[in-house]
């Protein structure tokens, strides 16, 4: 279990694979993000994507379901987090592209009134297959202590 106490600032771990269908991204779109791009590789033509791209939330979806399936594997004291400072989406999300994750600790710090807790800040990159970033985002993690008591 990983702790406050072992969150390392500089720390970089990548993972993931997620392959990226035609069908999946008209599907989230239908129902979250339904611009013409996202819906129809004829629409997706006539714009600067050139083709049916992912929607960036899409992109945001795809990139939680990794993490989530690494914590699967690396178990953390987590508390859920208060929020993200900064989103970028770097470059469309085609079908077919297979997505990876990677995270670098930048900072972290205990709270000041809860002394079981703490927060860290990562930046999140997600890649695609050519290794070219397609999203960015610096998330804001919180996490228990090993030594805090709780309540």
């Amino acid at each position: 279990m990983i702790y406050f106490e072992d969150i390392e600032p500089g720390t970089k771990t990548s993972f993931g694979s997620y392959h990226v269908t035609h069908e999946e991204v008209v599907e989230f779109a239908s129902k979250y993000d339904p611009q013409p791009f996202h819906l129809s590789d004829e629409a997706a033509a006539q714009t600067h994507f050139g083709r049916l791209s992912a929607s960036g939330w899409h992109t945001c979806a795809m990139m939680m379901a990794m993490l989530v399936e690494n914590m699967k594997n690396t178990r953390q004291a987590g508390l859920g987090s208060p929020g993200q400072e900064e989103l970028r989406w770097l470059k469309p999300v085609y079908p077919g592209d297979t997505l990876s994750v990677e995270t670098e600790i930048l900072d972290k710090r205990p709270s000041q009134s809860r002394p079981e807790m703490g927060s860290y800040r990562s930046r999140i990159t997600v890649r695609n297959q050519h290794g070219d970033a397609v999203m960015t985002t610096i998330a804001i993690g919180l996490i228990r202590t090993r030594t805090g008591t709780w309540g």
